[in-house]
């Protein structure tokens, strides 16, 4: 009995020591922007968003709708958000060089009198994206990783096709910024063709991701063919569509869409979530779809200067994350993309969150930290040091703690030789 309490009591004192290692975050997290709390303030910005461009709750839920009415000039804009003159005069000269459009939901989750609001930074343009002519237009090099049609390849095993340069919302810090041009453009069934036929002649092709611009864009029947002609050829195991639609524009996760879609598993979703706010209710039911459907989602973030390179908001945001059913994926450092620089952040950024995250949290939440390496040359995962050093037949390594422990490490013995 008496070694009982001792044990309890050993335990007692381990638990309040694991609950003080959460105190800090608990203290911040009311104060961080989450959207599945803010249901209100969207819903109070979309009425003023439909009396502007004239449309009914109807409307609202009609992905068509909201694509046609994406907002794209500055007068309309300034009647839902309040922009300074300043503002204006910098979203206007931004335009002359750099598309930008918003799609009316993503536009209800702004807050009107916050310059600095994340969903603001990643929709609006500013004068930094003028500032300076560093960065590249394709720091990733996928115009010399395209073997045929509109294929990005840069892995033995698996590829991308681009099939259109359209999205819901022309995101500031996009990669692929030098293909939105000024008009929305999907690849013609030729240059679909030319990269399938490239799958269909090459067998080790075993993974294909749909991407764009944003392919949830194109009409159900124009995805569904693509899909199609991917599930005939035999060695192709997995599909993937890469979509920020769930995240900017969820009424395009239709019932028809779903239903269209779960015909050609195994399908995968990743998304494109980079901030807590963006994880509303809408959004909820659009991923609940998905994943009713039999869809694994994953998340794919970017790292970005002012908007969550910061670890208790990248907590909150996997968190978020993991309430709606899609898990994160990866964390990428952002590019070096001419016009987004003000975006990029440190290394130590990054790898200060995956030190807070791990042990901190869920496994589940901790996504792996990528920096895609120049010139199409792959993702290369960053990882706090928790290997310290090695011995003859031991190892020393540091927990999630900080603790340094010696850890046994003898050679591998065959099974065989040790049945025999």
């Amino acid at each position: 009995m008496d070694q009982l309490k001792e044990k309890r009591e050993i335990s007692l004192k381990r638990a309040a020591e694991l609950k003080s290692r959460i105190d800090d975050y608990l203290k911040v997290r009311e104060s961080i922007p989450r959207g599945l709390y803010m249901q209100d303030k969207f819903e109070e910005l979309k009425k003023k968003i439909l009396d502007v461009l004239g449309g009914t709750q109807e409307d609202w839920y009609d992905y068509k709708w909201q694509l046609s009415n994406r907002i794209t000039d500055v007068e309309t804009l300034s009647k839902i958000i309040n922009l300074s003159e300043r503002e204006k005069r910098e979203i206007e000269e931004v335009g002359k060089r750099y598309r930008w459009a918003i799609s009316p939901y993503y536009a209800s989750l702004m807050d009107p009198d916050d310059r600095f609001d994340p969903i603001r930074l990643m929709a609006i343009p500013t004068f930094l994206e003028l500032a300076g002519d560093s960065g590249e237009s394709d720091p990733m090099g996928e115009e010399y990783t395209n073997p045929a049609g509109s294929i990005t390849r840069r892995y033995p095993d698996r590829l991308i096709i681009n099939v259109t340069n359209e999205c819901a919302m022309y995101c500031r810090h996009c990669q692929r910024r030098r293909n939105i041009g000024q008009k929305d453009e999907h690849k013609s069934t030729a240059v679909i063709e030319e990269s399938i036929r490239y799958i269909r002649e090459n067998r080790e092709i075993r993974d294909v991701l749909i991407t764009g611009g944003d392919p949830l864009t194109l009409p159900d029947h124009r995805l569904e063919w693509i899909l199609k002609e991917l599930r005939a050829i035999p060695h192709v195991e997995i599909i993937r569509i890469g979509s920020r639609t769930p995240v900017t524009m969820p009424q395009r996760i239709t019932d028809e869409l779903v239903n269209m879609l779960k015909k050609y598993h195994p399908l995968y979703l990743n998304t494109h979530f980079n901030h807590p706010k963006e994880v509303t209710e809408e959004a909820k039911k659009a991923c609940e779809k998905l994943a009713n459907a039999g869809i694994p989602l994953g998340n794919q973030a970017v790292l970005l200067n002012g908007i969550n390179n910061d670890k208790f908001v990248m907590r909150a945001l996997n968190h978020e994350l993991l309430k709606i059913r899609v898990k994160p994926y990866y964390i990428f450092h952002a590019k070096h993309v001419i016009g987004t620089l003000h975006f990029n952040t440190s290394v130590d950024d990054g790898l200060e969150i995956m030190e807070y995250l791990r042990g901190y949290t869920s496994g589940m939440a901790v996504p792996t930290y990528i920096i895609n390496a120049p010139k199409g040359q792959g993702k290369t995962p960053i990882l706090p040091q928790y290997l310290i050093s090695r011995g003859k037949d031991y190892c020393m390594i540091r927990t999630w703690e900080g603790k340094v422990i010696k850890y046994e490490n003898h050679p591998t013995r065959d099974i065989k030789e040790i049945l025999s």
